[in-house]
């Protein structure tokens, strides 16, 4: 029996795509928080909600979205480089996550992850983004299962896994 409610969204592009500007408008409010000298457990409240946020998005990626890619399109230094810049991006948010709330470093740290969030997306968009909407992928079919980890994920609290070996950043 089909499914009458027609997905959220009308491919995976869309879906990953709504989570970067939703995470952009994140770290747009935390930018805010800062200049409007906001108290620091309202900054680190975001600054955690950001990093669940992005935790969950890398790993639907890294779990379902640039396997596909990468077969579909074989272009392995590519997915390799966005891998590479999750990898980065978990350490700045592990340290963000040890932070309390008072540390001084809080700020900094989060703007190093929203420059280092926004390159990768730029990225993203105009290389793998643009490679796989012309490959032969099922983008409109991935949806349900990206937005069902995506899910799971969230009831998790957005754990971050282990990195494996293949994307570990030397320090």
């Amino acid at each position: 029996m089909p499914n009458p409610t027609p997905p959220a969204y009308e491919d995976v592009l869309l879906l990953l795509d709504a989570d970067h500007k939703l995470v952009k408008k994140m770290f747009i409010e935390y930018a805010g928080l800062v200049e409007d000298d906001a108290p620091a457990a309202a900054k680190q409240q975001l600054a955690l909600k950001i990093c669940q946020d992005i935790t969950v998005h890398a790993q639907i990626e890294e779990e379902i979205f640039y396997p596909a890619v990468r077969e579909a399109i074989g272009d392995d230094g590519l997915i390799d480089h966005a891998e590479e810049e999750h990898a980065q991006a978990k350490e700045k948010i592990a340290e963000i996550q040890r932070m309390s709330a008072d540390d001084k470093g809080m700020d900094d740290a989060v703007k190093e992850l929203a420059t280092m969030i926004d390159e990768h997306v730029m990225e993203e968009l105009e290389k793998m983004f643009l490679q796989a909407q012309y490959s032969d992928l099922d983008l409109r079919g991935m949806v349900p299962q990206l937005l069902a980890r995506k899910k799971q994920l969230q009831a998790q609290g957005g754990k971050m896994k282990e990195p494996t070996k293949k994307n570990q950043v030397a320090a």
